[in-house]
Order: structure tokens, then C-alpha cells, then sequence
């Protein structure tokens, strides 16, 4: 009986042994199920929170980007800030920076791990009060003053990710279109009309058609168009977009056809009925005054390549061989210094070419800027490659380097302002032609002045170079490049910059050829792009321009579709979408795009140390 009740008991026992075995491994089953899990929940989140710190950095670095870009816009001048012992472009030929002054720092200038980094604005990705997406950038400005591009590389940080990319910035304005104007009508300083100088909806009454330039049938525009003012077209082929700031449809179309007869339908590239755009306007400086200040030599931080500055009507004819012959008799002192400048500092390299003696004769002055053929000047790998000249004015200051005296000429007095004729009264540099008849004066000035700034270009551009006169640009022959990929030219006249087209008192043409040729990005900021006496002369062949056309006033190239003057054909460099000519004027409010952008290896790491 006892070994009965033994064997019962000791089965009970057994079977509470298993019990137990049982409930303590299916609790470790369910606290290894419960950490399996939870282990995998702690894993989401660590992997979300990294793929949105990784996200969030790219983010950070473009915002660096947007940040430099809005302080270009609200301060032109601020290419020169950036961090010189940062590592991006130390040591790069050509890249000058300094940090800003101190009463206005920029904590993404920092550099390394004691150094700052910027904030984004208005991130909502903070811990303890601090936001955690910040940035820095570094500034390479070394090519800026030859194409007008910028190089940024720009560092997001969020957490304990950095990534990085570098951007080109390029200034957006005139030269992104094929053809800009401000008014799309008659300048009246040149054409003496008497029509208001304003856009096309600011006025009460429309346009008198004798105020009006139309585009015609014969015209072909193959770029990119752009006019702060309403259009007026009678036909013509559009291969590209064309905007206006004209903000209103007409009869559902965004342009005029004042003075059409006839008028046939503009079409764009398919064949289509051309379609106007809108586009904010873009506003014009009132000059190209300040493109003097890239002849001054004391300005090392903002200017430092100095181009040549030539006095008084000047010529200039590029070789296809990287040279070009200057002639400016005028001409003292070709780099200055001081704003107003003075003597003292303003010097004459041999770069820009060597000015007269004033004591000398014309043939003592031989080889020279005041000899009776000028000097040619080597531009490739000398001061004026990817650089500027500029053409003043003769200077009545006596204090002005480049002054003379109103009984002073030069060659010792002996230069004569007359023209080709030595009887006719011109600028001494064979304009006018013998038997030209000088157009009238008008608002602007003469033509043919004898001490104005005006400069006369020609030939074939082997360099990258932009030439800007105060006055008048005259092309009087035509302007190509030796090489298509590599030269570029820009021609930025205050006043007008004219096709040279010359005609005696009887209306005939005094050219013997025929067609213009020009390889440029041309800008005439107070006035026209036109042909010279476009009324007269028969028809003159075709106008080609390739490169970009801007002006204020709408000039005139010829009448009819055919009649006088030239008829357009007009191609856009599409370099110009990614370069600009050397030192080439930017518009009054300036924006600045992103023309190429890639990510690359992290530059710093989170505690800001320098990734080699």
C-alpha cells in the first residue's frame, strides 16, 4: 500500500517537474520572441532615423547652396568672401577669398572641428532648443572674373551624417537669351521721335506705328527671346522660347501687329503658331561706368587681374593668331588707380601696349598706341586673356591720368581730328570714310567724335575677351572666331553699338560687300543695337549674329523684308548659357543659377574634421 501511495506520489512530482520545465521554456520563448521583436522595432527606428538623417543632410547642403546664392543676389561683391585656408580650392591659381569683415560673419565659412557651422533656417528637426540640420561651404572664385562662374562646395550636417556636392553658379541675365531688349521701340536719342519711353500697358493709348520695329517674315531668331516689353510681329520663325512681361493677352495672344501689312502668322520651332510667354522683367544698369574699375590696379581683393583702359576713339582689330592691333592715340596711362583717379599709382604695362610720347611726332611714335598703324598687343597668356579693355573718353581733369589740355593733341600736337580725307572733320583714325556722308548728330553725341570713347572692332578672335567703350561700339567689319569652342567675345557699349554701314550724300553704299558677320555677345546699355544709315543704301544681304543681342531700345537693322539695310538671322551661342564673356555686365538686380550640380565624397566629417 505504501509503495502505492510512493509510486502515485512520486509520478505527481514528475509530471509538476515537467510543468515546470515546460513553463519556463515557453517563457524563454516568449522573451526571446519579445526581444526578437523588440530588437527589430529598435532596428526601424534607428534605420529610419538614419535614412532621415541622410536625406535631411543632402537637404542641409543645398540649403548652403540657396544661402550663398541669396547673398550674391543682395551683394554682388560678395564673391570675394569666402575661408582662404579651406581646403576646397586653397592653393587653385586665380582663387583670392577673405572672410567677410567681422561686423558681418558668415558661420559657414567655418573650416575643421573647432570652427562654425550654419544653421537651416526654419528646420523643425531640433533637440534640446538646437536645430540639428546646419551647413558650411567653401568658395572657389578663381574663374569668375574669366567666365562668370562660381564654384561652391557645400557640407549638410544632421546628426551624425555629413554629405556633400559642389555647384557652378553663373549670374543669370541679359546673355541667357538671343535677343533682349528693355522697350521694343525707337530709341528717340537716336531716331529723334518723339515716342513716350515707356512699355507698351504702362501707356494710356497704344503705340504709334512710327514708334514701333516690327519683326517680319524674313527674320529667323534661333535662341532664346526676351522683352521687359510687348512684342510686335508680322511674321517671322521663333526656334526657341519667346516671353515678354507683358502680363495681359490681346485677342488671345501676348504680342502686337501695329504697322503689319502684311501680316503673316509667327511660328515657333515645330512650324506652329508661336505662343509668347510670360517672364519677369529684367532690369537694365543705367551705364557700364563700373566696368572701369576692372582697369584699376590698387583694388587687389575685387580686381585682381586688371584689364587695359585706352583713352579717346580707338581701334581694334583681332588676328587670328592671339594678337590684336590697337590703335588710341589719346591713350597715357592704360591701368589707374584711385577713384577719382590720380597719376600717382596709374601705370601703362606692356601688356596693354605702349602708350605715345606726347613730345614725340607720329613717326617717332611708330610701334606704338599713337603710331600711324598702332601696336599689336599679344592678348593669349598676357594681361588681356579672359579680361577686359575699356575705351573712356578724353579727360579734361588735370588731375586725371589720362588728361589733355584743350590746345594739346598728340604726336607733339601734330594729330588732326579729320577724317579719312584729312579735310572732313572726324576722329583722325580715318573715320569718316572719304565721300561718307557723317549721320546727324543726335542726344547721344556725335559720330566720328574726336575724344569720345568710342571704339572700332573687327577682325578674327583668337582669345576670350570683352571690349566696353563709354560711348559708341562701331563694328566696322566682321568679328568671328578662330575657334568656335574656345573664343568668346563680348562688346558692351554704353551708347549704341553700331554695324558700320556708310553712304555717300546720294544714299549708295560706300561698303563693296555684302552680309555682316558677328560672333558675340553684344549689349548696348543705354541704347540700341542698330545699323548705321539702315534707310539707305539698298538692301546690304544678311546680319548674322551669333552669340546674344541686348539692348534698351528695340534698334533697326533695314526696312521692308528686304528693302534697305540688312535683313536678321540670328543664332544663340548656347555656351552662353554656361559661361559669360570675361568680366561681362550684369544687370541691376542679379540672380545667380546653378549650372552644374553633383554629389561628392563627405568633406568634413560630423565634428567637423576635414574627410581627405
Amino acid at each position: 500500500m505504501r509503495d502505492f501511495w510512493f509510486r502515485r506520489l512520486w509520478r505527481k512530482n514528475d509530471d509538476e517537474g515537467m510543468a515546470m520545465a515546460m513553463v519556463v521554456g515557453i517563457g524563454a520563448v516568449l522573451i526571446l520572441l519579445v526581444t526578437s521583436v523588440t530588437s527589430v522595432a529598435i532596428s526601424g527606428i534607428t534605420k529610419a532615423t538614419s535614412e532621415q538623417d541622410w536625406a535631411g543632410a543632402i537637404s542641409a547642403a543645398y540649403a548652403g547652396i540657396s544661402d550663398y546664392q541669396s547673398r550674391l543676389a543682395n551683394d554682388y561683391s560678395y564673391v570675394q568672401y569666402g575661408n582662404p585656408d579651406a581646403l576646397f580650392a586653397k592653393g587653385v591659381p586665380g582663387n583670392v577669398v577673405a572672410l567677410p569683415p567681422t561686423s558681418a560673419p558668415n558661420p559657414a565659412f567655418g573650416i575643421g572641428p573647432t570652427g562654425t557651422w550654419a544653421t537651416v533656417a526654419g528646420s523643425n528637426d531640433v533637440v534640446g532648443g538646437t536645430p540639428r540640420a546646419s551647413y558650411r561651404y567653401e568658395v572657389d572664385n578663381s574663374k569668375y572674373s574669366s567666365t562668370g562662374i562660381l564654384r561652391l562646395r557645400s557640407t549638410g550636417k544632421v546628426g551624425n551624417v555629413t554629405r556633400t556636392i559642389v555647384a557652378d553658379l553663373k549670374q543669370q541675365g541679359f546673355i541667357d537669351f538671343l535677343y533682349f531688349t528693355d522697350y521694343e521701340m525707337l530709341d528717340p536719342d537716336i531716331n529723334s521721335t518723339s515716342c513716350t519711353v515707356a512699355h507698351a500697358w504702362e501707356l494710356s493709348t497704344a503705340r504709334s506705328s512710327s514708334c514701333v520695329i516690327q519683326f517680319v517674315k524674313a527674320d529667323e531668331i534661333k535662341g532664346p527671346l526676351h522683352s521687359n516689353d510687348t512684342l510686335d510681329i508680322c511674321g517671322g520663325k521663333f526656334d526657341q522660347t519667346v516671353t515678354s512681361s507683358n502680363s495681359t493677352l490681346k485677342n488671345g495672344v501676348r504680342y502686337t501687329t501695329i504697322g503689319c501689312s502684311p501680316t503673316y502668322t509667327p511660328t515657333d520651332g515645330t512650324g506652329a503658331a508661336l505662343n509668347v510667354g510670360f517672364a519677369k522683367p529684367i532690369s537694365m544698369p543705367a551705364t557700364n561706368s563700373k566696368m572701369i574699375q576692372e582697369t584699376r590696379n590698387d583694388l587687389p581683393q575685387t580686381v585682381q587681374r586688371p584689364g587695359c583702359l585706352y583713352t579717346g576713339p580707338t581701334t581694334i582689330k583681332f588676328n587670328a593668331d592671339g594678337t590684336m592691333t590697337v590703335r588710341s592715340p589719346w591713350t597715357k596711362k592704360t591701368q589707374i588707380a584711385g577713384d577719382p583717379p590720380t597719376v600717382a599709382g596709374s601705370t601703362a604695362p606692356a601688356d596693354c601696349g605702349t602708350p605715345g610720347d606726347p613730345t614725340k611726332s607720329e613717326a617717332q611714335n611708330v610701334n606704338t598706341l599713337s603710331g600711324a598703324n598702332g601696336q599689336t598687343i599679344t592678348i593669349t597668356n598676357h594681361i588681356l586673356d579672359h579680361n577686359l579693355v575699356y575705351v573712356q573718353g578724353v579727360k579734361t581733369t588735370a588731375t586725371d591720368p589720362n588728361y589733355w589740355a584743350s590746345n594739346k593733341t598728340p604726336n607733339n600736337s601734330s594729330f588732326k581730328c579729320v577724317g579719312q580725307t584729312t579735310t572732313d572733320v572726324g576722329n583722325g583714325l580715318g573715320y569718316p570714310k572719304t565721300n561718307e556722308k557723317v549721320p546727324d548728330d543726335t542726344a547721344m553725341g556725335k559720330s566720328y567724335d574726336c575724344q569720345a570713347g568710342d571704339v572700332f572692332v573687327q577682325g578674327t578672335v583668337n582669345a576670350a575677351m570683352t571690349v566696353a567703350a563709354s560711348h559708341y561700339v562701331y563694328v566696322v567689319g566682321d568679328i568671328v572666331r578662330e575657334d568656335a569652342q574656345n573664343d568668346i567675345l563680348g562688346l558692351v557699349g554704353t551708347g549704341a553699338v553700331w554695324v558700320w554701314n556708310p553712304v555717300n550724300s546720294s544714299g549708295t553704299s560706300l561698303l563693296g560687300n555684302t552680309n555682316r558677320k558677328i560672333e558675340a555677345a553684344i549689349l548696348s546699355v543705354a541704347h540700341s543695337f542698330q545699323v548705321q544709315n539702315y534707310t539707305t543704301g539698298g538692301y546690304r544681304g544678311q546680319l548674322q549674329v551669333t552669340g546674344a543681342i541686348a539692348q534698351k531700345f528695340r534698334g533697326t537693322v533695314g526696312t521692308g523684308n528686304g528693302t534697305t539695310g540688312y535683313t536678321k538671322q540670328y543664332v544663340y551661342d548656347p555656351r552662353l548659357r554656361n559661361i559669360a564673356p570675361p568680366k561681362f555686365l550684369s544687370p541691376v538686380s542679379t540672380t545667380y543659377g546653378v549650372n552644374v550640380l553633383v554629389e561628392v565624397k563627405a568633406a568634413y566629417s560630423a565634428d567637423g574634421t576635414a574627410i581627405p
